[in-house]
Parts: structure tokens; C-alpha cells; sequence
């Protein structure tokens, strides 16, 4: 496999210029055009992609290690799929709409300002996670380990108490109806 260290790739169309099969150090990927590429098999260590478009991008085996995306559009990812030893991820101002990260390990994973409509944390381990800022809009959580969690800037979203683990979990007053509506009971 071929190792690719400092380097940092822009404007990049890999829908129509293939990117090699490789392992990716210290890389940064700026404004580059990824949708539907299959980067399954792909070593991405201590990379950052900024403002690039990683939608519908299939990744089996796909293994990321401390990667970071800003302003990214990463819609419809199937998080559950890649190499989850030593995955370490972080989200800012991103749009991971229509993702999965079903019974991914996301330990201390920060998302700020990031777009989570109808994202799939089934049985995912999000403990200590931080979730700033981030629209949560019909995302789901089930059988999910949602322990000291910070939710309290997040909005739109919906956690059944009984069926995830939330202890010392944080929340704002004005999301606490996420947490009750379930019991359809009014609150003012």
C-alpha cells in the first residue's frame, strides 16, 4: 500500500480523477469532490478535510484515525462499515445528514455545529461526546450509550430515557421536552 505523508490535496475532483489506494499521514484535503468515490480499505491518519464533499462515499474497512472535517458535506455515510480500531473523529460545521453510525465506538467525539438530520446512532457508544450547536432533527437513539454527553446548545432532539444509557448526560431547559415527549405531557 502506498503512503502518502504531508500532502495536501486541493480543489481535487477524485469523481473523475481516481485517488490511490493508500495510507494517507497528515494529510489535508481542501474543497475536493469525493461523492460516491469507494474509499473502502483507505488509511486515513491524523487528515483533515475541509469544505469537501464526501457524500454517498462507501467506506468497508475504511480506517480513520484522529480525522477531523470542517464545513464538510458528508450526507448518507455508512459510519458502521469502517475499521473501528482506534477510530477517533471530529465534525465541525459539517452535514451528515442520512448517516449511520450504528453500534459505532465514538468515545469523546466532538460535533460542533454540525447538521445531524435523521442520523442513526443505534446502539452507538457516544459517551463524553460533545455535541454542540448540532441539529438533531428526527435522529435516532436507541440501546445507545449517551453517558456525560453534553447536549445542552443541541436542538430537535428526541431521547427515550428508558431505552439508552444517559447518566450524567447534560441538557438545556429548553430541549427538555426531547427527553419527556414521550409521556405527551405539556410543558410551558
Amino acid at each position: 500500500m502506498e503512503l502518502f505523508d504531508n500532502i495536501e490535496f486541493e480543489n481535487k475532483d477524485f469523481t473523475n480523477d481516481s485517488i490511490a489506494l493508500g495510507e494517507y499521514e497528515d494529510c489535508s484535503f481542501v474543497n475536493c469532490n469525493f461523492s460516491q468515490v469507494d474509499l473502502s480499505n483507505f488509511i486515513f491518519i491524523h487528515c483533515t478535510f475541509i469544505g469537501s464533499n464526501l457524500s454517498l462515499v462507501k467506506l468497508i474497512n475504511t480506517v480513520f484515525r484522529e480525522v477531523v472535517f470542517k464545513e464538510c458535506k458528508i450526507i448518507g455515510l455508512f459510519f458502521d462499515t469502517v475499521n473501528s480500531f482506534g477510530l477517533v473523529l471530529s465534525f465541525e460545521q459539517s452535514n451528515l445528514s442520512n448517516s449511520s453510525f450504528y453500534q459505532a465506538k465514538l468515545k469523546n467525539t466532538k460535533f460542533i455545529s454540525t447538521t445531524l438530520v435523521d442520523v442513526d446512532f443505534t446502539e452507538c457508544d457516544l459517551s463524553g461526546s460533545v455535541l454542540q450547536n448540532c441539529d438533531l432533527t428526527n435522529a435516532v437513539f436507541y440501546r445507545s450509550n449517551l453517558e456525560k454527553v453534553d447536549f445542552r446548545t443541541s436542538y430537535n432532539y428526541v431521547i427515550d430515557m428508558d431505552r439508552n444509557k444517559i447518566k450524567k448526560s447534560q441538557h438545556s431547559l429548553h430541549s427538555i421536552h426531547g427527553l419527556l415527549s414521550k409521556h405527551d405531557i405539556i410543558i410551558d
